[in-house]
């Protein structure tokens, strides 16, 4: 029941935070801050109480989950489940809520209570795709985010904000159906071979499926979640949104919502669909490699900082594609730890560059020049949250970056080589900001006031936890370890089905000889 609550104080604060803003400007903020601070607080209390000892229970998929019958005569079930990966997904998320509360603090003054009500329906949303273990309400809880992030995008957002907005919601949208006609054919042939109509996560893994068939719909989900990590080619809506967006909506863009295009594919693509995932596997991780490159040298390339800052998560995520479909446990610690570690770092910094808005009215670069002379704090707060996103050793990334090209070793030198190159242009165009936007002569004159209390009380705690996390991962590696095992075990060989179903036979058989029943990922 624990869980229902996470996503009921959200849905709930958003609510009054609309009603109390038609009275005040402070209440939708105080009310959505404290329901965040809420979850934020249940959330750290489930952690600790399912990792004493920081060994997380083995014996168990799920230490906390509710299941309600929904729709029962179509197998539709309200299901929410919580394993080591949701967890840190859900600790990720209700941190980076209350950044994004307490940075739209001063940016928003028009529409407060709307404002607030969308940014909680989002974490909702969030929130419901990360505990979802039903594929129906895992569909209803995806599309949930994306409406209300185009009216944050749209109303509070800058001057292309309705372009892209409209593009955010045309990518998102029609890749979300490619998935939707995926989870219902799987659901078609589920009941095909089995009889029982199920939305199941754990009833559809294993579900025998043709090669052919299996392909299919792996693509169907993998679009999907493509769109959103964001990978090339699929990327270009994410620039836009990202330098248009409040932000807010760039810190939960690039902190949360990239983070479900990755934990989808963690969680669904390669587990239901093993041997389509490890045939498709080399293409994926060229397609991570080309990303990892391509964000890197467009993200130099770039002259407004927020441009730049959107970039790179292109290249960034691409170390979390090429991880996951290595697949081996080393590489996919590092993925977990690439995902919280840049969403802390990225969305720190989409934080600063909207401080520096503020108080400039101005992303481009060279007119930014000379900053460190008048706010000595912010710009050295920058140049930490830079270093650190392209993985300066002792903070979180680096261990993300490195554990992946580690694990991605084991199965292509090549993908390792072209991926650390990408690593190599990041510290040129981190070392180009720094240069370009902070240091140097005054030469505009600028006097700005540095970091307020507001603004430490946001950026010291992501600076410990990216210390913490470089320093002492162990924590994290040992929650997602039961997590990370199951879905391995998720991902070996399958049932394979030699015959099309039809609804009235059940004409199947496993073949362990078949290439497709002998995926499992993990490269031994």
């Amino acid at each position: 029941m624990i869980l229902v609550w996470l996503i009921a104080i959200l849905l709930v604060a958003g609510i009054l935070a609309e009603i109390s803003g038609r009275i005040s400007t402070l209440w939708p903020r105080v009310i959505s801050l404290a329901a965040v601070i809420i979850d934020f607080a249940i959330a750290l209390a489930l952690w600790r109480e399912n990792s004493a000892g920081i060994t997380l229970a083995t014996q168990s998929e799920w230490f906390r989950q509710v299941d309600w019958a929904w729709v029962p005569q179509y197998g539709i079930h309200f299901h929410l489940a919580m394993d080591g990966l949701s967890l840190l997904m859900v600790v990720l998320t209700f941190l980076l809520g209350i950044m994004s509360v307490l940075a739209s603090w001063k940016e928003i003054q028009e529409g407060v209570g709307f404002f607030h009500f969308n940014l909680m329906l989002i974490l909702a949303g969030i929130v419901g795709v990360f505990l979802a273990v039903d594929l129906f309400l895992f569909y209803f809880m995806w599309e949930l985010m994306l409406v209300p992030m185009y009216f944050l995008i749209a109303i509070w957002g800058h001057e292309r904000r309705i372009y892209a907005a409209v593009k955010f919601f045309l990518f998102t949208q029609i890749s979300g159906l490619f998935m939707l006609i995926a989870i219902l054919t799987l659901y078609f042939i589920h009941h095909g071979v089995s009889g029982v109509y199920s939305f199941e996560y754990k009833d559809l893994l294993g579900t025998a499926l043709t090669p052919h068939t299996a392909m299919l719909l792996m693509l169907g989900f993998f679009v999907a979640f493509a769109v959103k990590l964001p990978m090339f080619p699929f990327h270009t809506w994410l620039p836009d949104a990202h330098t248009e967006a409040p932000t807010a909506g760039s810190v939960i863009l690039a902190g949360l919502l990239l983070k479900t295009g990755a934990y989808g594919m963690l969680r669904f693509v390669v587990p239901l669909f093993p041997g389509a995932a490890h045939q498709f596997a080399p293409i994926a991780m060229l397609l991570g490699v080309i990303g990892i490159i391509y964000g890197s040298v467009l993200a130099f390339g770039q002259t407004d900082l927020k441009r730049l800052v959107a970039y790179t998560s292109v290249s960034h995520l691409g170390f979390a594609l090429v991880g996951i479909f290595a697949w081996n446990p080393i590489a996919l610690q590092g993925v977990i730890i690439v995902m919280i570690a840049h969403g802390i770092s990225t969305g720190a910094l989409f934080m600063l560059v909207g401080e520096l808005q503020e108080r400039t009215h101005t992303r481009e670069m060279d007119r930014l020049h000379g900053l460190w002379a008048t706010i000595p704090a912010m710009s050295g707060v920058f140049m930490f949250f830079a270093l650190a996103s392209i993985g300066l050793p002792g903070l979180g990334d680096f261990i993300g970056e490195f554990l992946t090209l580690l694990g991605t070793y084991r199965v292509s030198l090549g993908v390792t080589i072209a991926a650390a190159i990408g690593i190599l242009i990041s510290t040129l165009y981190t070392l180009k900001v720094i240069q370009r936007a902070f240091h140097g002569p005054n030469t505009h004159q600028w006097t700005l006031p540095d970091l307020g209390k507001r603004e430490l009380v946001m950026m010291v705690p992501m600076m410990l936890i990216l210390l913490g996390i470089g320093l002492y991962p162990q924590p994290l590696f040992k929650t997602f370890e039961p997590a990370m095992r199951k879905l391995q075990q998720y991902a070996a060989p399958q049932p394979v089905l030699t015959v099309v179903p039809d609804t009235h036979h059940v004409p199947y058989r496993q073949d362990a000889s078949r290439d497709d029943s002998e995926m499992n990922l993990e490269r031994r």
